[in-house]
Parts: structure tokens; sequence; C-alpha cells
């Protein structure tokens, strides 16, 4: 995590209960030091325009992304709007809590004050974040390690740069991407890049590496079913190769490629074996072109979701939902996994697993429509599922949500027919980050 500055708001005029005060400041200077966070901060508290501006200064120069406004005692509410002219990313405000033992009378109006921020800024159109609680206590560590996390994604989306090789997959219209409204929505970058040439990288790569990454694939002991085997592994380990070339050479924080119906038919193999190894290795991918999909896993990965299983929503009753697609879950989600044909097109290299069982899950899925973007996320829990299926198959169970309600409603919304997989539960941070972004959250 970069550093992190802090302001923290105090008073030219004395008033409150300062020794409060700064017992608060304390705790908070320790609480930050033991999570270990780098912390850039002014000397003494800042307390107008000019103290201000030269914390901001030093904070910028600093190369901090986050900024938290810690407010111990009430201070100038106007200060706010010269923190929003030095400042132009999201900041999470911090409220401590009133001295418990003192004597009747109100010690700091931290939350007061707090509040009156928050206000202003929520009117001033300015994103924000907001932590209340006391810095010795692990929950509000918590919240305040969240926080910034989040604020931090913003600025990391304006310097964000997604490939797309092809484009969407015949008939996906409604995953076509918007190089001109994720720019605007996002501040992401969209690079198209050639299927022809991505094509030609892989025929082309050295036979040397494609054998050294054979034998890495080897080391994966993968079982191969029927009618799949070790020779079917040099093409997928050209797929891999040169999506990794691609990824270095282009800068790119996540890919999404075209994969039919050209390289199962054309080149002969389908990518997912590629495709599930970057994703266990962290590296943001989707196939049939799906750019929003990949931008999904790529919210997750920012927000500490971990990689994300794109994938169909192929079925569902009341209560659950039944997940399918070719092979690109991270396998640390997966049972066993194994090496088989598609049951479509027979060709490799599909990969054939199934998530592992009493696993929390999110749902997620960032999407456009009417001309603006939208996010949503809910939770599960996986469970056995009731029947066999090759490829990825994982089947959710999702507790106080009408799923069948749910998705009729979610189509209206514009749903597309990918959503996203992250192991773990995270929709109240996804909820929260759409609020940040300014994009459309169904709920």
């Amino acid at each position: 995590m970069k550093p992190i500055g802090v302001l923290i708001i105090g008073r030219k005029r004395p008033g409150f209960d300062q020794e409060w005060n700064a017992i608060m400041r304390r705790r908070a200077a320790e609480a930050l030091a033991e999570m270990k966070l780098e912390v850039v901060t002014a000397a003494e508290p800042v307390v107008d325009d000019y103290t201000i501006i030269a914390a901001i200064e030093q904070i910028t120069r600093a190369g901090c992304d986050s900024l938290i406004v810690l407010q111990p005692s009430l201070g100038n509410g106007q200060l706010a709007f010269t923190v929003m002219q030095q400042w132009q990313k999201p900041v999470v405000l911090w409220a401590t809590p009133e001295r418990a033992d003192g004597p009747a009378k109100a010690s700091s109006c931290s939350l007061v004050a707090t509040h009156l921020w928050a206000a202003m800024f929520r009117q001033s159109n300015r994103a924000f974040e907001f932590v209340y609680g006391d810095p010795s206590k692990g929950d509000v560590r918590d919240s305040l390690k969240r926080a910034v996390l989040l604020t931090q994604v913003s600025t990391e989306l304006k310097r964000t740069k997604v490939g797309l090789i092809g484009t969407h997959a015949p008939g996906f219209v409604a995953m076509a991407a918007d190089a001109f409204l994720l720019q605007q929505s996002l501040g992401v970058q969209l690079h198209d890049l050639s299927l022809t040439q991505f094509i030609e990288r892989a025929r082309t790569m050295d036979e040397a590496r494609v054998a050294e990454d054979v034998k890495e694939v080897g080391k994966m002991s993968l079982p191969m079913d029927a009618g799949v085997t070790r020779d079917d592994l040099a093409l997928n380990s050209r797929y891999y190769l040169a999506l990794k070339d691609l990824i270095a050479e282009e800068k790119l924080d996540a890919v999404a490629l075209q994969c039919w119906p050209e390289l199962s038919n054309q080149v002969g193999q389908w990518p997912y074996l590629a495709l599930t190894r970057l994703t266990s290795e962290g590296i943001v991918t989707s196939m049939e072109g799906d750019v929003d999909g990949a931008l999904t896993c790529l919210l997750g990965k920012l927000i500490d979701a971990g990689g994300g299983f794109v994938t169909d929503w192929l079925e569902h009753d009341r209560e659950s939902v039944l997940f399918w697609h070719g092979g690109v879950a991270p396998l640390e989600m997966c049972r066993t996994a194994k090496l088989a044909k598609h049951f479509n097109i027979e060709k490799p290299m599909v990969v054939d697993t199934e998530l592992k069982p009493d696993l929390p899950v999110t749902v997620a899925r960032l999407w456009r429509c009417d001309g603006k973007y939208h996010l949503t996320a809910f939770e599960g829990l996986t469970i056995p599922p009731k029947r066999a299926l090759s490829g990825n198959t994982g089947l959710v169970k999702v507790e106080g949500l009408n799923v069948s309600k749910w998705f009729d409603e979610a189509l209206h919304a514009g749903l597309p027919h990918h959503v996203v997989v992250f192991g773990g539960q995270h929709a109240d941070s996804f909820r929260r980050l759409a609020r940040l972004l300014k994009v459309a959250w169904f709920e």
C-alpha cells in the first residue's frame, strides 16, 4: 500500500477537552503505526488555509493516493472547502468518540464535526468514506484500513489500461466495450489489440520457451481426460506465453480475449488452461471479449477479494444459482481439476473442476446500460452440485434473497450473461465502492 496522508484538524481558539483531544491523536498515531501504514502528516494539526495547503503539498509530493481527515475536536467547517480545493481524490473522514469518564459536558464533538464535513462533501458531490470509533479498537482499525483501500480504487482506475484482443464474441453484443464511457465514468483506458496478431504471436513463439513452459504445466500434475494428451499442452503454453508477453509489453492491468470461434476452430484449442493459470497467478483476464467482466475481476483484486471466476449464470431456483464455464476459475477456489475437451466444440483445453464446497462467495458484476455504469454484488455459500457437468461449475446457495425475483429484476437492469464469483464475503465493499465511483448500485 502506498503512503497515506493524514490531516488532523485543529483549533485556533481553545475549546473542548484538549487533554482528550491529545489522547485521541496519540491513539490514532499508535493505531496507524501498529497497522504498519506509512503515514505522511504535518508536524502539528492544521488550523487554516495556509497550514492545510502546506500539509497537502507535502502529502502530494510523497505520492499518497489516500487522505485521512481526523478531527478529534470540532474545528472550522469552512476548512472542508479548502481541503476539497487542494485534494481532488476521495477522502476518509474519521470521527473519534466522546470521553466517557469526564465532566458532564461534550468533550470533543468529533462526530458532530465529521458529520458536518460529510454533509459538505456530499453536497459538493465529492466522494468520501466514513469511519467512527476509538483508534485502539480492532474493529475500528479494520474499518479504517478498508476505507483507505476503497478510496484508493478510483485513483488506481484512472491509471488502469485494459486490453481487448479482438472483439466481443459473435452475438454477445451486450458485452461490447465502450471506450469513451469507460474513460468518462471510470477513467479507464481501453486498448484494442489485433486477434490476428495475437494468433501469429502464439504460433511463432520460441520453441525453447514453449518446451520449458510445458514442463511447468507438468509440475501441476493435472490429470487428463480421455482424448487429451501431453502433446496437447504446447498450444495452451503458446497462448499463455503470448498473453503474458502482450500484457507486459502494453502495460496492461487486465485483458479480455476473444476466444471463440477463432481460437477453437482456426487455431485448434480453447485457451482455458492458459486463462486459468493466469487467473491463479493474480493476472486479470476474461474470455469472449468481456471487457467489463475483466474490470469486475480487477475491482475485486483492488478491494482484496482475490481472483474471480468469470462464469455464465446457467440456471437457478428461488434460493440457489448454478454457475458454469469452460474453465477460468482460480485453482485455489476449486477441488481437484483435470484437463478435458469442450462438450460442444470437442477440442482441448477445458479445465474440469467444481468450486470447493462450504466456500463463502460473493457474486458481482460491473456493466453498462442506459449510458452509465452499474455494479451489483450478493453473497452466498457453495454447496455440492446436484449433478456432474464438464467445465468449471459451482452451485451457490443464497440466504435472504429471492434469487428468481432478483434475476428477473437484474435482466431489466441490463445485467450481461457473465458474472464473477469471488471467494469470501465482499458485497458491502462492492456497495461502498459503487458509491465512491458514483456508479449506480443494483440491489
